[in-house]
Formats: C-alpha cells, sequence, structure tokens
C-alpha cells in the first residue's frame, strides 16, 4: 500500500510517500480501506519529534479515518466486512488501509461523505471528553474557546451552542475567521491580534468572568485565562501550541476556587476511549445526521501532498480540517 512515512523526525521533519505492507488486524481490531483521513496538530508535533506514538502504535502518522471495513481481526464481531466506518486511531491513518480497534469506530452519519466523516472523531472525542465530561460545561454557562476557526474549535462552539445553549467567548487570528466562528454559534469573537482576549471577557461579562476555557495556546495564556474565569471556573487545557512553560500568580486560583486540568488521548486504554465512543454515538451523531452539527472542511488533498496538509494547518490560515485523499 502507499502510505507516508516521517524521514527526519525533528524540527525539520519530513514526509515523503512510500510504499509499506498492508497491516493485518489483531484481535478486536478492523482492518479499514481508507478513503480519507484527517490532518491534526499531533501529526504535525509528531512529524517534529514532539509527540512520539506510544507503544505498540504505527509509526506512520494520521489520527483518524472514515473508510470500509475490509477484514476482521480474531474476536472482532461489532462490524462486518464491507461496513462504512469512521475511527479514531492511535497512528496509521495517512495510508491506503490501516488498522483500528473495533470499538474506536462509529458509522458514518447518513448524508455525510468520506471527507466529511474522516474529519469527525479527533475533534469530536476530544471536545466530547474535555469540554462535556472533564469541563463539565453546564447550561446556559459562559464558555471561551480558544482558536474557534481550526477543527477543534469549530466542533466546540458548534456543541457548546446545541447541547448547553452556552454563551461561547472564542479567540480568533482575523476578522473573516470571527465573522465564520459568529456564524457557526459563538456569542462574542475576539480577534486576538488586535484585542486583549481577557480584557474584552471582563467588559462584556462586567467583570465576571467566564465559567469554563478550553485553551490550546498553553503558557503565555496561562495568566490570561486565569484573570478570565469567573467563580469556580475550569481551565482545561489540551496542547501548548506556544509552549509548555510559564510562571504565573496562584492567588487567583485560590481566591476564585479555580480548577486546572488537562488531558491527551492518544495514549489512553481502548477501554476509556470506548466509552467515549458510545457516548458520541448515543449524543452527537444523531445530532450530525439531523444536520444541527456539520463538519467544517477548508481543504482536501491528494496522500501525495501531507506536507503540503501540514504547511496549510501550521500556517493557521485554515478554517476547519483539512483531510487527505489516499
Amino acid at each position: 500500500m502507499h502510505a507516508i512515512e516521517i524521514v527526519h523526525p525533528g524540527k525539520d521533519g519530513s514526509l515523503r510517500l512510500t510504499r509499506r505492507p498492508i497491516p493485518t488486524p489483531g484481535r478486536g481490531e478492523v482492518l479499514i480501506q481508507v478513503a480519507a483521513a484527517g490532518v491534526n496538530r499531533p501529526d504535525v508535533m509528531q512529524r517534529k519529534g514532539l509527540y512520539p506514538p506510544p507503544p505498540g502504535a504505527p509509526d506512520i502518522p494520521g489520527l483518524e479515518v472514515a473508510g470500509t471495513i475490509v477484514e476482521l481481526g480474531e474476536g472482532a464481531g461489532r462490524w462486518g466486512i464491507g461496513d462504512e466506518v469512521c475511527a479514531l486511531l492511535t497512528g496509521g491513518g495517512y495510508a491506503q488501509y490501516c488498522v483500528a480497534a473495533e470499538d474506536l469506530c462509529l458509522p458514518v452519519p447518513s448524508g455525510l461523505s468520506a471527507i466529511e466523516a474522516a474529519s469527525l472523531p479527533e475533534t469530536h472525542f476530544t471536545v466530547w471528553e474535555n469540554v462535556f465530561r472533564r469541563g463539565r460545561l453546564k447550561e446556559g454557562e459562559k464558555f471561551l474557546v480558544h482558536g474557534g476557526a481550526g477543527g477543534i474549535g469549530t466542533t466546540a462552539i458548534q456543541l457548546a451552542a446545541v447541547l448547553r445553549q452556552a454563551w461561547i467567548f472564542t479567540t480568533c487570528g482575523n476578522e473573516k475567521k470571527c465573522r465564520f466562528c459568529h456564524r457557526l454559534g459563538a456569542n462574542v469573537t475576539i480577534d486576538y491580534r488586535h484585542e486583549d482576549f481577557a480584557e474584552r471577557i471582563a467588559q462584556v461579562t462586567q467583570n465576571q468572568g467566564v465559567d469554563l476555557i478550553l485553551d490550546i495556546i498553553g503558557g503565555p495564556y496561562l495568566q490570561s485565562n486565569l484573570k478570565s474565569l469567573a467563580l469556580e471556573g475550569r481551565l482545561v487545557i489540551i496542547a501548548v501550541q506556544e509552549g509548555h512553560r510559564t510562571e504565573i500568580n496562584l492567588l487567583p486560583i485560590f481566591l476564585k476556587r479555580l480548577t486546572l486540568t488537562g488531558s491527551t488521548l492518544r495514549s489512553r486504554p481502548v477501554r476509556e476511549k470506548a466509552q467515549i465512543a458510545r457516548e458520541l454515538a448515543a449524543t452527537v451523531w444523531p445530532l450530525i445526521e439531523a444536520g444541527r452539527i456539520r463538519p467544517v472542511i477548508d481543504t482536501t488533498l491528494p496522500l501525495a501532498q501531507a506536507a503540503k496538509a501540514h504547511r496549510i494547518l501550521e500556517s493557521r490560515e485554515h478554517i476547519g480540517k483539512i483531510v487527505l485523499i489516499p
């Protein structure tokens, strides 16, 4: 099969089209003929040598795909050959075939293309775990999501609006992205290149702050995030795009009784991620099929142009997801 390999992991790591043996599904796994593969920031981090695959995971990048099941591993019985699914992976998605745990596969929602379905698993698993389970977003709360125009942001805005009728704040890098996020469901959009988000939130909320923040930036935003939280507020950090170290004033944490947490999904046991899959199937997939939640696709490219996909992602000029077609 054709696949993308990382030639030299590191700051200047490169991606190259190569040929690899078609993988064999193990116990409880299925083999998927890939129709489309989502591109995510952890793939870029892996290419740079900053996010190595966990033990036993393929060295081929790619954390989500959509396609057709063509082979069942021992003991796999939830799906049949020919079923169309999208799946969360620990790696291997940038290829014509990949292996997935059967419990981390979800049906392609009716009415969606394979390209649209391939953009769903990574962002929806991540948002569900961190906004609704770990972040405990409640009905009508004030919610700030950083990077609202990205894959995580567009998903978080829609789910928070539809499921919790939240009052949504988001930061974006330009006016075009702000307008898009407003149409998507954000109530207050903040162009972080021209506005201080903490000052804007204080102004809009009359210094009350927001109840939950989903952060992908890391160190440089930490103090402003704490400043922006309301009493009993929660900060969930899921990425550190601008650094993982900073110096902070700890006083707001205990004066406002704040909760700071974070998580990653890739290295967690299948049984834990399978519970998220079941909750998504019951709660979110019907909303997608009803058209109330929709994937946002920015760019589709052939698999051989994976390097270009990474350049687009790193440019931060995209809105929504980038998808590769093998």
